[in-house]
């Protein structure tokens, strides 16, 4: 029987994933990517000399990578270097109210109780206590599973699990759901962040988005040189397995033949025959028919409204003073119902948002560089109109004063250095990610019935798969892994069935 063959368009982690395990499998695989590294959304952007992530920051879930590189035959230690953190990140609302989540459960909840007195820490015990339900409860029976749909999920989970289904309560807001744990509102803003991991509003999302406080507690990793290794060390895996990355190489059409697809067609005019394609990109790409015609029947296309978060970030080299930094830093800003509202109800940018700052010199520890300036990534998030509004300078820089005035007020002074700051907008992550706006997570999670409707690994059109952060099971480096996953056991047992 000849060598079966399948193209991944799109060298994300989602992409990757799947060339491994495809790969590792015996398969022919051929990887392209109209870029010119491996990574998709994990970027690393050039600032001077300085090389500086642009995209996540940091490595939760490490054991799903560990699996990764185990069905290969290899071990993630070989390949990546990590190291965990023991301050997960450090909070701030003012020059004088700070407070450190730990990776140790008990030190966190002695800092709640000494930031916000001793009932606000109990509070905190029974919020992770059914975090971890939540967790336990969806682990297995949805983000593992193939194809998210509620009835599913109660087959799935049996008469014994359905109590605990009942008990996630996804019918509620995380937000609401905040207010049972904490009379405190800074502690209510600090936890009702986990939304926009996914790329939503706390008072949109479901509460079962609490799990990430759960994921956070089973260790948070950095990656000595940068996040970008991850994505260097799976293409290494998946070349090492006999599958080939092209890069600078971008795909004009998905071809089909007979309702099912059979390769590609690249912007060269060259065409790779397939046996099945798996598109690492974000489906409203196929939908809009930035892949062709044919192909764009196979997902359902996705209006600007159910668009999840975009940002603007800016990367910088800069000496600090003031505020003790350590790696991850949050500095909330004013109500999250006025930023939230600002960004999903009015398309704008906040005029008071919360700024996340990521200090990629430093340890969990702190310790400033010791000469020089230091490389800094700020994060605001921004509406997902990136191909709808131009984000002209005098917009950018009107909200740029407004992220280092904030920074200021909570005694932070950034002080730049002669290196010029690179600025992304949602007009530029709309061209880096084609059809999306710039939302950088996909769909929105907002409503109970969200988390079903983003797209399986499946489409309408046989031997066509989908893998990414915009697909099932969500948003983030682990879970775009397992969407790799998933999409090459689907193509396989598609193929074998055959």
């Amino acid at each position: 029987m000849p060598t079966q063959k399948a193209v991944v368009i799109g060298a994300g982690v989602g992409g990757l994933v799947t060339a491994v395990q495809l790969a590792a499998r015996g398969l022919q695989v051929q990887v392209l990517e109209r870029a010119s590294t491996p990574g998709g959304k994990m970027r690393e952007v050039a600032v001077g000399a300085s090389r500086i992530d642009a995209g996540p920051t940091v490595l939760t879930l490490r054991e799903i990578f560990e699996s990764v590189f185990a069905d290969a035959g290899a071990r993630l230690e070989d390949y990546v270097r990590l190291e965990p953190l023991e301050i997960i990140a450090r909070h701030a609302w003012s020059e004088h109210e700070r407070l450190d989540l730990f990776a140790d459960h008990e030190r966190t909840v002695e800092a709640i109780g000494d930031f916000a007195g001793a009932a606000e820490a109990d509070g905190y015990r029974a919020f992770c206590k059914q975090a971890r339900m939540v967790y336990e409860t969806l682990n297995e029976t949805f983000i593992r599973a193939s194809r998210p749909s509620f009835l599913g999920l109660m087959g799935r989970c049996g008469l014994r699990g359905f109590g605990n289904l009942s008990d996630i309560k996804p019918y509620d807001s995380l937000w609401k759901i905040l207010g049972g744990y904490f009379k405190d509102p800074r502690l209510q803003q600090l936890f009702g962040r986990y939304s926009t991991y996914c790329g939503s509003s706390p008072f949109q999302a479901p509460g079962t988005v609490m799990l990430i406080a759960h994921v956070e507690q089973q260790g948070v990793w950095s990656v000595p040189g940068g996040m970008h290794q991850i994505a260097r060390a799976l293409a290494s895996l998946a070349e090492q397995h006999g599958a080939t990355i092209e890069y600078d190489s971008e795909v004009a059409e998905i071809l089909t033949e007979r309702g099912s697809a059979t390769g590609v067609r690249l912007a060269s005019g060259e065409v790779r025959q397939a046996d099945a394609v798996v598109v690492n990109a974000d489906p409203a790409a196929v939908a809009n028919g930035l892949f062709g015609k044919a192909a764009s029947r196979a997902v359902a296309r996705v209006g600007p409204s159910r668009r999840s978060l975009s940002a603007i970030t800016w990367c910088l080299t800069a000496e600090t003073r003031g505020f003790p930094l350590v790696r991850h830093n949050v500095f909330f800003g004013g109500s999250s119902a006025a930023e939230f509202d600002d960004v999903f109800k009015h398309a704008r940018l906040p005029r008071n948002g919360t700024v996340y700052l990521c200090a990629q010199d430093r340890s969990d520890q702190g310790g400033a560089p010791l000469s020089g300036p230091e490389r800094l990534l700020l994060l605001l998030n921004a509406p997902p109109r990136g191909d709808l509004h131009s984000f002209d300078a005098a917009e950018i820089q009107e909200c740029e004063q407004r992220v280092f005035s904030h920074l200021e007020n909570c005694g932070l002074q950034v002080l730049r250095a002669a290196e010029p700051c690179l600025v992304t907008t949602p007009t530029k992550f709309d061209r880096l990610f084609p059809a999306t706006g710039g939302a950088l997570y996909g769909q929105t999670t907002h409503g109970w019935r969200s988390p079903f409707n983003r797209p399986a690994s499946r489409t309408r059109i046989p031997r066509l798969y989908l893998a990414g952060g915009s697909t099932h099971p969500g948003a983030g480096i682990p879970m775009a892994a397992m969407s790799g996953r998933l999409a090459a056991a689907r193509l396989i047992e598609d193929l074998g069935s055959t």
